[in-house]
């Protein structure tokens, strides 16, 4: 199997890609600008994660980094079966690495997105599982891992520029207490740290994009860990 060149740093064509599928979202313009897709998203992209993954591997040995779409790179296009949006394409690039030996979304891990002008790293879980969701409401109120949980929660919060996020219900679930210190977790059906900036870092144009994923990820690897020790 062929290696990936060396990674490089991303482009501002890649940049402009988006911006202008932004305005142009349709598959005319898609399939005419496709060669640039190819060779401004695709190429980094693929070489990107090669270097990410073997990075992450110093903190996490059995991170998945597979540089294939939808294996660590999403794909491009969108399932419009239910939705009133009828545009082909998404409009913003994202890559993943998971931890786990199930499915892409079913593991804890890292995300690097772009959508022009913004950029955003995170890590953790995006959503629940039905038997995730029950394991991590007894691990958040349990004495033990539910005060790991609030140490790592806060600790990410007091870095500038990032966030803990997830909270998706309005009510705390039936049959736990609402006065349990840990009870605004409960409204959460996923849990993620995430760093994100108004506008696209110098590092994204270099080869020490890396280097800044990585750095950003050591905040929430924490959390990470947690997630995957309780809920799997």
């Amino acid at each position: 199997m062929p290696q990936e060149p060396a990674f490089r740093g991303f482009s501002k064509k890649t940049v402009d890609f988006y911006r202008n599928l932004a305005r142009h979202n349709d598959r005319a313009w898609f399939e005419a600008h496709r060669e640039a897709y190819e060779a401004e998203v695709m190429a980094p992209a693929r070489a990107f994660i090669v270097a990410m993954g073997a990075r992450l591997r110093t903190i996490v040995p059995k991170i998945n980094a597979i540089p294939k779409v939808n294996k660590s790179i999403f794909r491009i296009a969108r399932d419009t079966r239910f939705s009133l949006d009828p545009s082909p394409y998404k409009t913003n690039l994202g890559l993943y690495f998971w931890e786990g030996t199930g499915g892409r979304m079913e593991g804890a891990g890292f995300y690097v997105g772009l959508e022009p002008p913004e950029f955003y790293l995170g890590g953790g879980m995006y959503m629940f599982g039905d038997r995730q969701l029950l394991r991590f409401r007894k691990a958040a109120v349990d004495t033990r891992s539910g005060k790991e949980l609030t140490a790592i929660v806060s600790a990410i919060r007091a870095v500038p520029g990032f966030d803990v996020e997830g909270k998706h219900y309005k009510r705390i679930p039936a049959g736990y207490d609402a006065g349990h210190p840990n009870a605004p977790l409960l409204l959460h059906n996923g849990l993620y740290g995430g760093w994100g900036g108004p506008s696209i870092p110098a590092e994204f144009y270099t080869p020490g994009l890396v280097d800044f994923c990585f750095e950003k990820f050591q905040v929430i690897l924490p959390l990470h860990r947690w997630l995957v020790k309780y809920v799997g």
